[in-house]
């Protein structure tokens, strides 16, 4: 068991990064929902903090997450009260525990691995697009959106096109432009000893974004960047004014059906977002560690409960945090939990200095969180592991492409499920016949899907023949196969066929084979 703190080492800088991360993507989604700016902030520090602490996963990250926008942003509009939302989101948090104690966080196991690889490299085009207009200076859409159609009725392709041919701010490509590169030259050749490899790239960037626009106001002021293309946090005129941007929820109306309808949604598509989160989080984890997902829901509840009660919006685990973290070499949950504790003491202490960070270093550094996770090394090996893989795969990265980040899901997760059903469908079993002895041998479980292969099989054996169905590779064999088997045996004296079976079902199947047969025994 890892020791606290014996990790610090290569948390603190991964904090850093995720803290950098996060920032934005707090303050972008807030907007996007219509709530205070200062709730998505909350929810980071309450994702960081509470869910880090109760989280037995050691590199997932949880926080506001651009999937539930348009469910919070409905909710608000739907609701007419803020804090009656926020009752909303507590209760959310209570149904997650109680979804945990059900231990329905089993149900993500069965995600194939095509739909998760596919989730991942999904999201990292769409940093990829999505970054690219902040990078030029093009600041249209909310920081972290991941809808194809944008509220203003443009897509990602056409608002990308816009942003290269119509928005370039020379200032904002000046400075984006060399904190990419330099980030990628960071990555491959920078300092890897001394104290220079504890001092993470993405904050060097950003700092270079601050000191570089700093000087384009002295050296070049018309490239200097405005309000618009800098971060925007809240500005508290003293301590009073801060606790004054948390909110508490109003449980007035709590036992009413929109508040309800709300709280079961929310914990509904919170909790399926955070368990494939951290599912996919689990499969680039260098060290393949596997997380407890009813664990997970306990956190994600817990973290849903102290968001509500503070004024926050609905937190979930976001791969695009996560796989920050784990690009910038977290080892454990302290990540999460000091990058927090980061948001928290920055927009307490210097709030005027994070509104100096430009939009473009930081889209830089979420360009390159995205490169990392759709490497074109990811789709060679899709594509060398079959169509069953490759296929299912694509889909999901294109259906996340052009819809949102659930709808591509789902869409994946049927065509994954497809093909699933028809490798199982299609190599269940084996035929063979040689003059008039012929074997049907099962070499795995039959299930009802089986069936018509079976009684295929079966009536190509030919009259006055021997037949041996061999079941001993088998430890189940449903009902439905169970009656074709015995149907076949009782009448097979009719056609001349003499049966064998191999393999005992006894106490492994629903009934056991009961027609009178013989049991094959080799000479």
């Amino acid at each position: 068991m890892t020791k606290p703190f014996a990790t610090l080492g290569a948390d603190l800088p991964a904090s850093i990064v995720v803290a950098l991360v996060a920032l934005p993507l707090c303050l972008g989604i807030a907007l996007a929902s219509g709530a205070p700016l200062f709730a998505g902030v909350i929810a980071g520090i309450v994702g960081g903090v509470v869910v880090g602490a109760v989280s037995k996963s050691p590199l997932s990250v949880s926080g506001p997450a651009a999937g539930l926008t348009v469910i919070v942003l409905d909710a608000i509009e739907r609701l007419q009260s803020y804090p009656l939302f926020l009752a909303a989101v507590v209760l959310a948090g209570i149904l997650q525990l109680a979804l945990s104690a059900a231990r329905a966080g089993m149900l993500s196991e069965f995600v194939p691995s095509s739909v998760i690889t596919g989730m991942l490299a999904a999201i990292g085009l769409i940093l990829i697009l999505k970054q690219i207009p902040h990078l030029v200076g093009f600041d249209g859409d909310f920081e972290g959106s991941f809808e194809f159609w944008t509220p203003d009725g443009r897509n990602t392709f056409t608002e990308l096109a816009a942003s290269l041919t119509q928005s370039l701010t020379p200032g904002a490509v000046l400075i984006g432009g060399v904190a990419l590169a330099f980030l990628f030259w960071w990555d491959k050749m920078g300092p890897k000893g001394g104290f220079w490899r504890y001092l993470p790239g993405p904050l060097i960037a950003v700092l270079f974004g601050i000191g570089a626009n700093a000087a384009l106001g002295v050296l070049a002021p018309a490239w200097q960047l405005g309000a618009k293309h800098l971060v925007q946090v809240p500005i508290a005129d003293g301590p009073a004014a801060f606790v004054g941007l948390f909110r508490l929820p109003d449980f007035a109306g709590w036992l009413t059906g929109p508040v309800w309808i709300t709280a079961v949604t929310l914990a509904i598509v919170a909790s399926l977002e955070s368990m494939l989160s951290v599912k996919a989080v689990d499969e680039i984890d260098p060290r393949r560690r596997r997380t407890d997902k009813n664990r997970e829901l306990l956190a994600q509840g817990s973290g849903n409960i102290a968001s509500g009660l503070l004024g926050g919006l609905p937190v979930t685990s976001v791969i695009v945090r996560s796989s920050a973290n784990v690009a910038a070499g977290a080892e454990s949950q302290m990540s999460a939990i000091l990058h927090g504790l980061w948001l928290l003491l920055s927009v307490a202490l210097i709030p005027a200095l994070l509104n100096l960070i430009p939009l473009a270093a930081l889209a830089a550094v979420l360009i390159q969180v995205g490169y990392k996770l759709t490497k074109p090394s990811l789709f060679v090996d899709r594509f060398r592991q079959g169509a069953t893989q490759f296929v299912p795969f694509v889909v999901t990265v294109l259906a996340i492409l052009l819809s949102d980040l659930l709808i591509g899901i789902a869409i994946g997760l049927v065509v994954g499920f497809a093909f699933v059903i028809a490798r199982n469908f299609r190599s269940a079993l084996t035929f063979a016949c040689e003059d008039a002895d012929c074997l049907i041998r099962a070499r795995r479980n039959l299930y009802f899907i089986h069936k018509y292969e079976l009684q295929n099989m079966l009536a190509r054996v030919p009259d006055k023949s021997t037949l041996l169905i061999d079941l001993s590779a088998t430890s189940y064999v449903d009902l439905d196969n169970i009656e074709i088997i015995n149907a076949f045996i009782k009448h097979a004296h009719y056609r001349g066929i003499e049966v064998f079976l191999r393999g005992d079902l006894a106490g492994r199947a629903p009934p056991r084979i009961d027609a009178p047969i013989m049991e094959y025994k080799p000479a």
